[in-house]
């Protein structure tokens, strides 16, 4: 990690990520659309060939491969995810709001109410770190949501298959299919069908940066998108009062995601930042994915900041995907935070709580996005729309501000909408 002491002529260059430029990338993901959207499930089975190193059949998941699955999964893991499910169940099913109503002026009554996207898309990472975790943060709450459609896609491995995990869990939750198609094909197979694969309406789930290109594309082709959710990323503010060990393990938590994750340490002691690099060096050895992290931490930092409202403020700038506050004066970050994806409180709650089992949900907002998004939520999978009804009073109430208005709009059919109504209750 470079340990950097932070000034107004470094502060905007450290808000940077290690990402390549849409540009970079653009090219790639807009040719293997056109493709898929021209050539269906063939263009998908060579990409699948050419990408994941597997020809295959038949990319949809049979039942019998899930109960297979199901039967190799250990019991201490099934009880695991079933725990972590019912937490997440608990919190996202607190998150469901009655209808809102009012009569705004008499005679005129308004309504909201939700409803659920009927055919969703889950995007679930596979390779080195099969993400099963994601099945239960996006499938759940679609359940509780509603949704009447569930697709999911996850890449193969080289034998074809899918890890155990993710089938028990995407079982467990209500997906309703799963095909075995990974990346950039996978997005494009959702936003356009094919023969085998369903159009949805709504795509989720995180991936690397050809994944969160493809989402984005997915926009222009009217299909909705969860958020741009890119490379992982983890922000700790520390002070002395911090436990070393603990924040190094956060910080190697998010770093062992991937090589272009990026962990950032801010602390107001250059003592705190010189133990935590200690026991982050300490603790890296011991990690299976060692050369992962030490690529991940050399775009990441420990900045000195000494000024707990300077802290704050770049804080809020850098807009973190998680916010970890271990320090003395927690409710003051607690209060002040704006810009964060998801925020975790004190010593004894680390990020990979919300990852797997607190029941928050850990699909959230990377890059700075944490500044106009939030993370997956229930109404995540719904739509909110308004409803009214006006009677006779109410039409009399307020028609001729209507007629008013459109008439100085220049609208002279919406003005008319109006008038012909007052007129026949005169």
């Amino acid at each position: 990690m470079n340990v950097i002491e932070l000034n107004t002529n470094n502060w905007q260059s450290l808000l940077e990520r290690p990402t390549k430029s849409v540009e970079d990338i653009e090219n790639t993901v807009n040719e293997i659309f056109k493709d898929v959207a021209v050539n269906g499930d063939s263009a998908i089975a060579r990409y699948t060939t050419i990408f994941d190193g597997v020809t295959l059949e038949n990319i949809i998941v049979s039942q019998e491969e899930i109960n297979n699955a199901t039967s190799v999964v250990s019991s201490g893991l099934k009880g695991a995810i079933q725990l972590a499910k019912n937490n997440i169940e608990v919190f996202h099913a607190a998150q469901k709001t009655e209808k809102v109503s009012v009569e705004t002026t008499p005679g005129v009554f308004c309504w909201q109410e939700k409803r659920a996207i009927d055919k969703i898309g889950l995007y679930i990472p596979g390779g080195t770190a099969p993400l099963f975790s994601t099945v239960l943060m996006l499938a759940i709450p679609a359940k509780i949501a509603c949704c009447k459609e569930i697709v999911l896609c996850t890449p193969p491995d080289k034998n074809g298959q899918v890890n155990p995990a993710i089938l028990y869990a995407a079982q467990l939750c209500g997906v309703t299919k799963i095909y075995k198609i990974g990346g950039i094909q996978a997005i494009a197979a959702m936003t356009f069908a094919t023969d085998t694969v369903s159009k949805v309406s709504k795509i989720f789930g995180p991936g690397n940066q050809f994944v969160t290109v493809a989402k984005q594309l997915a926009t222009k082709f009217g299909i909705a998108i969860d958020m741009p959710a890119g490379p992982s990323e983890l922000l700790v503010v520390a002070d002395e009062s911090s436990n070393p060990a603990f924040v190094a393990s956060d910080l190697l938590s998010q770093a062992e995601h991937g090589a272009d994750s990026q962990v950032i340490l801010v602390s107001d002691a250059k003592q705190v930042i010189d133990n935590v690099l200690v026991e982050v060096e300490r603790q890296t050895n011991e990690l299976p994915r060692e050369e992962v992290v030490m690529k991940a931490l050399e775009s990441s930092s420990a900045i000195l900041i000494e000024d707990a409202n300077d802290a704050l403020s770049f804080i809020n700038d850098y807009a973190p995907e998680h916010l970890i506050i271990s320090t003395n004066n927690d409710d003051f970050f607690v209060n002040g935070i704006t810009n964060a994806g998801s925020v975790f409180i004190g010593e004894y709650t680390p990020e990979s709580a919300g990852d797997y089992a607190s029941g928050t949900n850990h699909t959230l907002p990377t890059n700075g996005y944490a500044k106009a998004y939030s993370g997956v939520n229930l109404d995540s999978f719904t739509k909110s729309i308004t409803f009214q009804k006006i009677s006779k009073k109410g039409i009399q109430n307020i028609g001729n501000a209507i007629e008013l208005m459109a008439e100085a709009e220049g609208l002279q059919a919406h003005k008319n909408a109006v008038t012909l109504r007052l007129n026949s209750l005169k």
